[in-house]
């Protein structure tokens, strides 16, 4: 970017933190939209979360597991996933312990309190050393913080805020989430419970998800100003649709975007109405993105069994708890319910963990430490958990078309028969299930899969013919460059990333204690 960036000659390239307020604050399509910015500009840039909690998750080339947010985020620095953008992954499997992946590989389970009192800060010079990498062999890295930088209670063993900028000298932005309401006091109250050196660090701020005139904030843009001396660097406006591979909420993400398609009607005569169960630890339910990007495709989560009986589509999606999803889904009568329907000859699509809750018998001695548990019996199919995990990027054929997929799981199925294979796993009359996360974004395929879900469900909906996953993801990774460099200061977020934290940023009392 006329020879400002110099990394490739041996300097180190410039970074930024973005933090947030909150979680939920906005900080991963931040994060994105100045990568996809700069990268429109010609920097060479990369994304890095230290240490990401989440049940969405991602298998790189290497056979990596990192968080599907930095997965989505390298795509819009226009670079290939890596382990080193996401060297700490905890994927939670209670309320109280997660499994710890390390540089993309498992290495055990932890609860809280142990990670928090021990093991945290024992890993900030693995964190340090992926951030100098990449910060070597790029132009600029864009960081993602976690939750929000004044946990004070946190602080100490923090490796992803506050510790992580301090250590790697870099300045930080801290955007809120005014749609919540109380920005301003969040602005402020972040800024002094940290302490003083900390708040050096803290160059400025960014409004995220406003709606309506932005004069009418400015007063109090100002007022924020005079208080901590720091200034508002943007005012990002509201728009649906750009919640993209979330950490863990419950959005289907394309469904903002082609909704507000100015052509986007069911091709055939019917919609086909899919509902995905929404089981305990529900882990990469991305997978049913590629669906609701279809137009004529409802997709929606449940929890109760009356809810199935106008579905087109059940889909049983992924979980870190296969077991007691399994149970959650008999409590709660969604068990009886999925078996009925397959009786009756309607389509079920299992994919991970529910591909394992679909088989005749699980034994797990690792995740749940059950021992033997029946499965629903839909599928023959008998699964066994493994210590060590799989991870891996098939590629393959399916119902006449190109697939391509990631695996993420314990569980080894052993198919003993069925009337079709699929996707390395098999389908039984009306019942589908895998391993594969990621199958339906083939477009192929996934057409291919809703003729056949149609046909069995007697519904006259027909696939779009030019519905294009990939370039609906690369539309949304537009809209989030389109953001930065429309509504925020890029002069002052390129100066921050070039020349780092400036000089003479006031202290605001009172400070940690």
């Amino acid at each position: 970017m006329n020879g400002r960036f110099e990394a490739a000659g041996g300097a180190v390239g410039g970074g930024l933190l973005v933090a947030g307020t909150t979680s939920d604050a906005g900080k991963s399509v931040v994060t994105a939209g100045i990568c996809r910015w700069l990268v429109r500009q010609g920097v060479r840039v990369a994304p890095f979360k230290a240490q990401n909690m989440s049940l969405n998750s991602f298998v790189t080339r290497e056979g990596a597991e990192i968080g599907r947010a930095q997965a989505m985020q390298a795509a819009a620095a226009r670079v290939e996933p890596s382990a080193l953008m996401n060297p700490v992954l905890l994927k939670p499997g209670s309320d109280r312990s997660s499994q710890v992946v390390l540089l993309g590989k498992p290495v055990g389970e932890l609860s809280a309190k142990g990670y928090h009192q021990g093991r945290q800060e024992q890993l900030l010079g693995t964190v340090t050393d992926c951030l100098a990498e990449l910060r070597r062999t790029h132009d600029a890295v864009i960081c993602e913080g976690a939750g929000s930088p004044a946990e004070i209670n946190l602080r100490r063993t923090d490796i992803v805020n506050m510790g992580l900028a301090r250590a790697a000298r870099i300045p930080a932005v801290v955007v809120g989430d005014i749609d919540r309401g109380g920005v301003f006091a969040s602005f402020f109250g972040t800024t002094a419970l940290l302490s003083k050196e900390d708040q050096a660090l803290v160059a400025g701020y960014l409004v995220n998800k406003f709606r309506g005139d932005v004069t009418l904030l400015e007063p109090g843009l100002e007022m924020l100003r005079g208080l901590t001396g720091r200034q508002t660097l943007g005012v990002l406006p509201f728009s649906h649709g750009l919640g993209i591979d979330e950490e863990d909420g419950l959005r289907v993400s394309l469904r903002g975007a082609v909704r507000e398609s100015v052509v986007a009607p069911p091709h055939g005569a019917e919609v086909l109405r899919v509902a995905v169960c929404a089981v305990p630890l529900m882990s990469n339910f991305t997978d049913v993105d590629a669906l609701a990007a279809e137009p004529g495709v409802v997709v929606r989560f449940v929890d109760r069994a009356e809810e199935l009986a106008d579905a087109d589509l059940v889909v049983l999606p992924g979980t870190r708890g296969t077991v007691r999803a399994l149970a959650w889904l008999r409590e709660r009568g969604l068990a009886d319910a999925i078996v009925r329907r397959a009786a009756e000859g309607r389509p079920v699509l299992g994919v991970c963990g529910g591909f394992q809750m679909l088989g005749e018998r699980i034994e797990d001695d690792v995740e749940s430490k059950a021992g033997v548990v029946d499965g629903l019996g839909l599928l023959p199919v008998r699964v066994r958990f493994a210590a060590e995990k799989t991870l891996a990027r098939p590629a393959g054929e399916a119902l006449g078309e190109p697939v391509t997929g990631y695996e993420i799981h314990h569980g080894v199925a052993e198919v003993t028969g069925g009337d079709e294979e699929f996707l390395d796993g098999c389908r039984s009359g009306s019942v589908w299930g895998t391993h594969w996360h990621g199958s339906l974004e083939s477009d192929g395929f996934r057409r291919a899969f809703l003729r056949r879900v149609a046909a069995a469900a007697g519904r006259a909906f027909v696939p779009a013919p030019d519905t294009c996953f990939e370039a609906l993801r690369e539309e949304q990774l537009d809209r989030l460059g389109d953001l930065i460099e429309e509504h925020a200061d890029t002069g002052a977020l390129l100066r921050l990333i070039e020349q780092g934290v400036p000089e003479g940023l006031p202290f605001v009392p009172p400070g940690a204690p």
